[in-house]
């Protein structure tokens, strides 16, 4: 299993890490801390030493009851520091977390290599069109409504029939723009409760259905933390046990904000698999 990234082929049968990067004020765990350059950098040059193969660059945050911006600012924020980070690192794998097509647009021109897109294209219905555009890779994820109403759409006659079925269409549409690299994300924490989460964890082999690399976003949420009584700054252990869980059931990419810990327990399951027979 790979995909194409800037015509490098990367191999998926050993999950790999994305880290996050969000420039935002407001993201639930890391919201301003990287808001000049320098701290830029330097936490970009952390998450690829440490060894994630793709950072996961955002500039509107999508946690529940998040402030919604403009378009405008969103570019505003967010070009500049791609071409820092491209000129900076000219081999980077840099995903853009973005639902807009316009902002998507403006950034694979600058250089970044892959698409994250909360709505799959719900959002933006232009979306698909500019990755079939680019050919970038596209990474589509589960979620009801917006981040700003997601938390009153938590409703389902059987969550896990129900999200299959929407990867489902959403695969199919995708394929019909002729969008080869796609990635599926089922959306931890977007329209679901922690109980649900925690179901949708639990099943997440049925994904591997798809024949499609799958995406797993548990890092530092509220899943982990509220049922832990604790918080986010405090919910890195829990984090890597979910990691393993998700690791077994067939996650190809986890989406962090603690590189380290998701590569050292990636290379502890990989041991483990070798045993299995």
């Amino acid at each position: 299993m790979t995909i194409n990234c800037k015509g490098v082929l990367i191999d998926l049968n050993k999950p790999k890490v994305m880290g996050i990067l969000n420039v935002t004020p407001d993201s639930f765990y890391d919201g301003g801390k990287f808001k000049d350059d320098t701290s830029i950098l330097k936490q970009t040059e952390k998450l690829l030493y440490e060894g994630a193969t793709f950072v996961d660059l955002g500039a509107i945050s999508s946690r529940p009851d998040a402030t919604d911006i403009s378009e405008d600012e969103e570019l505003r924020r967010i070009l500049p520091v791609v071409k820092l980070l491209i000129d900076a690192f000219p081999d980077i794998n840099l995903s853009i977390d973005t639902f807009r097509s316009q902002v998507a647009r403006r950034c694979l021109e600058s250089g970044a290599s892959m698409i994250n897109d909360i709505s799959a294209g719900n959002m933006d219905r232009q979306m698909m069109q500019t990755i079939s555009d680019f050919k970038v890779p596209y990474v589509m994820m589960h979620m009801r409504g917006t981040p700003q109403t997601m938390s009153k759409h938590t409703t389902y006659k059987n969550l896990i029939e129900e999200v299959l079925f929407y990867m489902s269409e959403k695969v199919a549409l995708a394929k019909s723009f002729g969008i080869n690299d796609i990635i599926l994300d089922p959306g931890f924490g977007f329209a679901k409760t922690a109980l649900q989460n925690f179901s949708l964890l639990q099943h997440l082999n049925l994904f591997r259905t798809f024949g499609l690399p799958i995406l797993v976003g548990l890092s530092r949420k509220s899943m982990i933390y509220k049922t832990l009584g604790t918080n986010a700054a405090q919910a890195l252990n829990g984090t890597t046990a979910l990691h393993a869980v998700a690791l077994t059931k067939g996650a190809n990419i986890l989406r962090v904000h603690d590189v380290k810990e998701a590569v050292e327990c990636i290379e502890l399951m990989e041991v483990l698999k070798q045993t299995e027979d």
